[in-house]
């Protein structure tokens, strides 16, 4: 009778340690794969900034975004 509770326990924690290290894996390379997607954002986003057609925006008093200066403006 203990042997076979001693059997359930061990096979039990096997299972449990196996789902875990399973868990951990799989969490790790997602990790990894979203920082890999999260760092080719990034250069993405700073080879977009160096075009010429690339405006520059800034945040007025009024929240509405507009050129950094008056060469992008289209006033007419």
């Amino acid at each position: 009778m203990l042997l076979r509770i001693l059997l359930f326990l061990g096979l039990g924690l096997l299972i449990y340690l196996g789902i875990r290290r399973i868990w951990m894996d799989w969490s790790g390379k997602f990790k990894k794969d979203d920082e890999q997607a999260r760092l080719a954002r990034r250069q993405r986003d700073l080879a977009e900034r160096q075009r010429p057609d690339v405006i520059d925006l800034k945040q007025d008093k009024d929240g509405t975004y507009r050129p950094k200066d008056g060469r992008d403006r289209d006033d007419g």
